[in-house]
């Protein structure tokens, strides 16, 4: 079992940037793909960006391409999401996800990709 668990949200000013961090405990995160996910009020909750488990393929989405970026600290077993440039539509409740098998080379886009989830933390952007 993977346990994770996001922080690292906040009440940001368009234009400022956030890092948000995934840290897992149960199992070593630097086997797994990690994906990011958001939800804004009244909508699916959509994937944001995701990396394998080894880094090797990252993948992000047209509207946070150059302006987001995940990294690893495999020391603290975490992987953050870097946020810049953050504009009011990127508010959102953000959701870090891997998959349940380890070392999945491929970046999978769907929530039905994943097993384990955080709990979630909040990014709100004012204009």
């Amino acid at each position: 079992q993977v346990q994770l668990v996001e922080s690292g949200g906040g009440l940001v000013q368009a234009g400022d940037s956030l890092r948000l961090s995934c840290a897992a405990s149960g199992r070593t995160l630097s086997s797994y793909a990690v994906g990011w996910f958001r939800q804004a009020p009244g909508k699916e909750r959509e994937f944001v960006a995701g990396t394998s488990w080894s880094d090797a393929t990252s993948y992000y989405v047209d509207p946070v391409r150059g302006r987001f970026s995940i990294s690893r600290d495999n020391a603290k077993n975490t992987v953050y999401l870097q946020m810049n440039g953050l504009k009011p539509e990127d508010t959102a409740v953000y959701y870090c996800a891997g998959p349940e098998r380890r070392y999945t080379t491929k970046v999978r886009t769907a929530a039905s990709g994943y097993h384990y989830w955080g709990q979630g933390t909040q990014v709100t952007v004012s204009s």
